[in-house]
């Protein structure tokens, strides 16, 4: 069993614009999928369906075997908490206040002790390499850094899928290497599945597998091996 598996989804918005027009695809648990596509191909939309952020318009999506249209709302909420991490490119982050203190805001809608918090924000600031900056405010920080602010509070309640919507948009090519690179670790080293949104091709093929979807429609679905790959640590492709 697939962890998300989607059958025909569709969406339509009230102005009538067809945004999905009817997309099918498996995610396995541990994958690195990359949904590719030029501006208003539908990629972001997909996200927010996946991410369970807005309804579908029509079609089948099942989480885990269970479809998300049974889900109450409290249901989604949760799912949305615990299962899932978000990092969007432009970084949603509250800039005045610390970079502990934004990475440790999801902890307030968990069953996590409140004696536990520290820690477990302290160890998460630590792996997006921020220890040093934990007590900065974020409205001083870089693109970069605000992103992996952004990672980290994704990260902060381990969820098994991290979506990505264009993370690397805002950021000079440096700091977007980096920031991808932080992903694929996370797929490779944690097994998180990390559904990752970009128009770019260079940082999709940091990915295990990339989904082209144009005009709402899959254009293509394949399997990205290992020697094109790009792997974490070098901008180059592995031959």
């Amino acid at each position: 069993m697939a962890l998300i598996e989607v059958r025909d989804l569709k969406k339509e918005y009230d102005d009538g614009t067809k945004a999905l027009r009817g997309v099918s695809f498996d995610v396995e648990d541990g994958e690195f999928v990359a949904i590719m596509g030029p501006s208003g191909s539908g990629k972001s939309t997909m996200l927010h369906l996946l991410g369970l952020l807005d309804p579908m318009s029509g079609g089948v999506y099942k989480l885990e075997g269970k479809n998300v249209n049974e889900f109450s709302d409290y249901e989604i909420a949760k799912i949305r908490n615990k299962k899932f991490g978000f990092v969007f490119q432009m970084f949603n982050l509250l800039p005045t206040v610390s970079v502990f203190e934004n990475v440790k805001l999801p902890l307030f809608y968990s069953d996590v002790k409140r004696s536990e918090w520290d820690k477990i924000v302290t160890d998460t600031i630590e792996k997006v390499g921020l220890t040093h900056r934990k007590d900065a405010m974020t409205m001083h920080l870089s693109g970069g850094e605000k992103q992996r602010v952004a990672i980290a509070r994704a990260l902060i309640n381990n969820p098994q899928v991290i979506f990505a919507d264009e993370p690397t948009g805002n950021l000079d090519s440096k700091s977007g290497e980096s920031i991808i690179n932080i992903l694929q670790k996370l797929n490779d080293n944690e097994k998180h599945t990390i559904i990752l949104i970009t128009h770019e091709t260079g940082t999709a093929r940091h990915a295990k597998r990339i989904i082209n979807i144009l005009d709402g429609e899959i254009a293509s679905d394949k399997i990205i091996p290992v020697s094109e790959r790009l792997l974490a640590g070098g901008n180059h492709t592995i031959k």
